[in-house]
């Protein structure tokens, strides 16, 4: 395995809009190794999403943690990851939904983001099979999330009110004090 370093805000692969992969691409032993790789990374990093440009290869490949919204006690999944290739979002239903943000590539940094509630993603597997999940909620915020990568998007660029982009220590602070404002949180 191949140890992955998680560039951040201000690398230009992040701001990039990602290939394409084809399907010979899918089935090659470098996406293979990259997805294992890719998961280790995410980890190592406490996150539940992580998009191939946040580990600098600007690919449209996004893996999410499948076991991020499961209860505790319930038993994990196999592979505890889903794999999005070549994904595309639908809005099944516009009305926002707002939470704290946090992103593996913007360290130290949360942001009150307003999403659509409840999408649908079309998408390849790993296998390259096509394969269509719809999200609602917090799920389909952290889909969102992670498939901005592929678009060249950060959270920060979807905040409106700019006065909720907070420190970490300081975002804790502010919902103890402000408890109304607490949503959850995601960081990928």
């Amino acid at each position: 395995m191949k140890k992955l370093k998680i560039i951040k805000m201000g690398h230009p692969t992040l701001r990039k809009v990602a290939r394409e992969l084809t399907l010979e691409e899918i089935h090659s032993g470098f996406i293979k190794n990259l997805i294992q790789d890719m998961y280790k990374a995410m980890q190592e990093a406490t996150g539940i999403g992580l998009a191939a440009p946040q580990v600098n290869y600007s690919l449209s490949m996004a893996l999410i943690d499948r076991n991020f919204d499961e209860p505790e006690d319930a038993p994990p999944q196999d592979p505890p990851y889903e794999v999005y290739i070549n994904p595309k979002i639908t809005v099944v239903d516009p009305t926002l939904s707002g939470h704290w943000e946090g992103c593996l590539s913007v360290p130290g940094l949360r942001g009150f983001v307003e999403r659509p509630r409840h999408v649908r993603v079309d998408y390849l597997d790993q296998e390259g099979r096509p394969k269509s999940v719809e999200a609602q909620d917090f799920k389909a915020v952290v889909l969102q999330h992670e498939l901005d990568h592929l678009i060249g998007k950060l959270y920060v660029d979807r905040i409106t009110d700019r006065t909720k982009l907070l420190y970490e220590e300081e975002w804790e602070s502010y919902l103890k004090e402000n408890p109304k404002e607490e949503g959850k949180s995601l960081e990928d």
